[in-house]
């Protein structure tokens, strides 16, 4: 018999996850994802069990500064998974209160097990140079000595994150992930790609999505500020670049067009260290 969500359920979002089926809200306030078959390779950044295996494992239920909301079940069956999570009432929180979140939840000595994700962003650019690399970039007229050189340079800079320290990664930190709060710790949601990654790389992702300067966010974040500085520059760049390279060829690409003018800055230090 197939699986379907119950019809008092209320739809929340279809997902935007690879794996994600849908997500809903139960009378009794559960939300409710539904997981469905895709990527195998459990280091794959869009391995498909890897938030049931999150929620089972507990691994991220207690961490500082970033935790999961609590894992109320797991249930396989031969078409997905469907996991049960306790409703998180979104709670506005500054750049930098998130920033100082993510910072310590990088210092936490949380483990990487093997299905952690550990490649997001090499996974990625190759996804994206399977697909024609940034030429959409060129086509519209978006591309500069900066950003051919970043992507002449993408090994190189590869290089360089992983010779940056490992420390504990949501993978995916948006402030749309980051929405509860549990005193000065973060609730957060969309732990497809949990995992370990270079000292910067959450930092990376929310300098992408709010508009306060990088030596704020940095200043709030804490640790080894060189590293993760480097760390987040690149990881911005580079998936900054591939978003707005990907919006191009999508019906209203001008939100990643602009951000990606805001972020030129961050582009031109990124050559630097790549």
């Amino acid at each position: 018999m197939s699986w379907h969500p119950s019809p008092d359920w209320q739809a929340l979002t279809s997902g935007t996850g690879q794996a994600t089926g849908g997500v809903w809200l139960t009378p009794d306030q559960q939300v409710v994802k539904r997981l469905v078959p895709g990527v195998t390779d459990p280091r794959h950044h869009a391995y498909w069990e890897r938030q049931a295996l999150v929620a089972e494992s507990g691994i991220v239920a207690a961490t500082p500064g970033l935790r999961a909301p609590a894992c109320l079940g797991v249930e396989r069956d031969p078409s997905g998974i469907t996991l049960r999570m306790a409703f998180v009432p979104p709670v506005a929180s500054t750049p930098v209160a998130l920033a100082a979140a993510l910072g310590r939840f990088a210092r936490s000595p949380t483990p990487a097990p093997a299905w952690a994700a550990r490649d997001v962003l090499r996974d990625r650019l190759t996804t994206v140079e399977r697909r024609g690399g940034w030429s959409a970039l060129a086509r519209a007229g978006l591309s500069s000595a900066a950003t051919d050189a970043l992507w002449r340079r993408r090994d190189a800079a590869l290089a360089v994150l992983d010779d940056l320290p490992r420390v504990p990664t949501h993978g995916d930190a948006h402030p749309v992930n980051l929405l509860g709060r549990d005193g000065d710790d973060v609730l957060a949601t969309d732990w497809e790609q949990f995992g370990h990654g270079p000292a910067g790389f959450d930092l990376g992702y929310l300098l992408l999505a709010v508009d306060t300067p990088l030596d704020q966010l940095l200043a709030a974040h804490g640790g080894d500020l060189d590293a993760v500085r480097r760390g987040a520059v690149l990881v911005a760049a580079y998936t900054g670049l591939s978003r707005t390279a990907w919006a191009l060829g999508q019906p209203d690409p001008n939100d990643h067009v602009e951000r990606l003018v805001r972020l030129s800055p961050v582009v031109e230090e990124a050559v630097a260290y790549a």
